[in-house]
């Protein structure tokens, strides 16, 4: 995914600014695709110059000013081309792992640093099972509602499979992380 593709489909929903997006996608995307508020920005200020975006200055008495941008027709059509015409070998699987890269240079720092890596790695990843499981259960009983994004009933199923694929992607980060612990202890 590209971030700007992600910023679009955010702004499908509603116009928002730059902080609401940036809160947006670290409640909805921050699972599975991490941006800094600096990137967001950057990226908006690039598809208003592409033409995928709009924006408006509103005034605001008691607060600092601020600008909404809205999703153009432009953008719609990009969105759903970038939608519809997904290559899963396009460019390969590209894989940025620093938590894995750190794992596989762990024998510079030696066994005790990199058992106290994977274990904060547990728990942090055993927190986020956690959340997740909140969130399917929330799914199931219907109590997820977006009010501020008014998420129509059908995108929540599309919501909801990528929570579930999160849930199995922590939980198979668990088993190995169980594991990797296991060998690293074990071995004298």
């Amino acid at each position: 995914m590209s971030l700007r593709h992600g910023l679009l489909g955010l702004l499908s929903y509603k116009p928002m600014t730059g902080y609401e997006l940036d809160k947006e996608f670290k409640d909805t995307l921050a699972f599975f695709w991490s941006a800094k508020a600096s990137q967001i920005y950057r990226e908006l200020d690039a598809m208003q110059q592409n033409g995928w975006l709009s924006s408006k200055r509103v005034i605001q008495e008691d607060k600092p000013n601020k600008r909404v941008y809205s999703i153009t027709e432009e953008g719609e059509k990009q969105l759903k081309e970038w939608l519809i015409n997904y290559n899963p070998f396009e460019g390969g699987q590209k894989l940025r792992n620093p938590f894995l890269l750190r794992v596989f240079f762990g024998g510079e720092i030696g066994k005790a640093h990199t058992i106290k890596l994977l274990e904060d790695a547990q728990e942090f990843t055993s927190k986020h099972v956690d959340v997740l499981a909140e969130i399917l259960d929330l799914f199931d009983s219907g109590e997820i509602v977006d009010d501020e994004l008014s998420i129509d009933p059908n995108k929540q199923l599309y919501w909801k499979l990528t929570a579930q694929w999160g849930e199995i992607m922590n939980k198979a980060q668990l088993e190995w992380l169980d594991k990797a612990l296991t060998i690293l202890k074990e071995e004298n």
